[in-house]
């Protein structure tokens, strides 16, 4: 079965700025990759779709719709980080509204996961707020589509992003049916994401974050992804899988100060295909965060999809090298928070 792919030009069209990190070039070298991709021919892709305003309003205010959709056909800055061009709100909505049919794609075994090389990403925005670059919280409002309108009960999301996902944590951070999942550089923007912050309420224990230091490499995020997000997330059961798949924590990312590699982002694609096929196969879906090396991310997605769809063989040398290195402490009290909410995990 093809894995699917959201790609198209218009996601282009949204210029927060000129030298603005967060740029069309991006994309731009993106489908220059794509296009003599070998497992190319064995993907499908999606049409697109623009996101209806209830879908939207699963997971943010009206008043934030109605800011973002002020924006139409000017340029402005909703904050020093984060601004618009004229087609942005357009582009916004059908970044949100593909990622949306891609994971109904997956649903009805069309595809066998895939990816949404979509842009402006999404995992800063608030409820209330656009931040970080980001205008629509694309991942929160594909799992609330996921919950409210298929029915699901237990979705993953996983954030490799360097930066911390806090809208997605802050919409669902009551919410049991979802578990966040994130490795994030610490301190750096936004600067939330504690280990300590487990959820609340009825979501107590469905929110994990793993803060790093900087300098942290292939090693260290595969020993986390498979000591402590793996066996945690096997006890959850997912029926879904999401991924803010942010490239911004690879060794060349201008704004990162992590070491991970190609291979690392593969490996870690990889552990996330394997608990996919153990629990919901098919039904892995990433979408495009950050990563402001265009030429590293491309490089990066790339070995994601191959380990996502034929494997990829670095992946699974990078995954055999791991075990060389010595668990980092954070694992052993991630467990141990993990272990009053979640029964037969140790420290």
């Amino acid at each position: 079965m093809s894995i699917g792919l959201v790609q198209d030009p218009i996601f282009q069209e949204h210029d927060p700025g000129a030298y603005h990190c967060e740029s069309p070039r991006r994309l731009e070298v993106m489908a220059e990759a794509l296009a003599i991709w070998p497992g190319r021919e064995n993907s499908l892709t999606l049409p697109l779709r623009s996101a209806k305003e209830d879908e939207l309003l699963r997971v943010h205010t009206p008043a934030h719709l109605a800011r973002i959709a002020a924006t139409a056909g000017r340029a402005t800055s909703l904050d020093p980080d984060t601004g618009t061009s004229p087609r942005s709100h357009e582009v916004a909505l059908l970044a949100a509204g593909s990622l949306i049919d891609l994971c109904d794609a997956a649903l009805r075994h069309e595809v066998s996961g895939g990816m949404a090389l979509v842009r402006p990403p999404g995992h800063h925005a608030t409820p209330e707020r656009a931040m970080g670059f980001c205008l629509f919280n694309n991942i929160a409002v594909a799992a609330a589509h996921l919950l409210e309108r298929r029915g699901l009960k237990r979705v993953l999301i996983v954030d490799w992003d360097v930066h911390h996902g806090n809208g997605t944590e802050d919409i669902f951070f009551r919410n049991k049916n979802v578990f966040y999942f994130s490795t994030h550089q610490s301190p750096l923007y936004p600067g939330t994401g504690p280990l300590a912050a487990v959820g609340s309420g009825e979501g107590e224990g469905f929110n994990l974050n793993v803060p790093l230091m900087a300098g942290q490499g292939d090693r260290v995020y595969l020993r986390v992804f498979e000591d402590l997000m793996l066996p945690v997330a096997r006890r959850f059961q997912p029926e879904f899988i999401l991924v803010s798949a942010g490239f911004d924590a690879h060794q060349d990312d201008p704004l990162g100060g992590m070491q991970l590699t190609d291979a690392g982002f593969a490996g870690m694609a990889a552990v996330l295909k394997e608990l996919s096929d153990e629990f919901c196969p098919g039904k892995l879906v990433m979408t495009l965060e950050g990563g402001y090396n265009p030429a590293a991310q491309a490089r990066s997605v790339l070995a994601v999809l191959d380990a996502m769809s034929n494997g990829f063989a670095e992946a699974d040398q990078t995954r055999r090298e791991s075990r060389e290195t010595p668990p980092p402490a954070i694992i052993k009290r991630g467990l141990e928070i993990m272990g009053k909410y979640w029964r037969g995990l140790a420290g």
